[in-house]
């Protein structure tokens, strides 16, 4: 018999990606929420640093890069 967990991942992976997407965000901010900040508090802090990081790179002041190549440096750095 299934516990009640994985019924719950049963039902969540038959969600849309769009639904298991909000559905994701909805659970990760009541994690964060836990630690004193009210899940409209995150989402507002997270919308501003998003709006930050927006203006940087098109106004040239920071520089995107592809990951893959971000990826490649760092499995470079730390491959023993």
């Amino acid at each position: 018999m299934a516990t009640p967990l994985e019924k719950l991942e049963l039902e969540a992976l038959s969600l849309t990606p769009q639904e298991r997407a909000r559905l994701a965000h909805i659970l990760i901010l009541s994690l964060e929420e836990t630690e004193g900040e009210s899940p409209k508090a995150m989402s507002e802090a997270w919308n501003a640093e998003i709006t930050t990081r927006i203006e940087a790179i098109e106004s040239g002041l920071a520089k995107a890069r592809p990951a893959a190549q971000v990826i490649a440096e760092i499995k470079a750095k730390y491959k023993k």
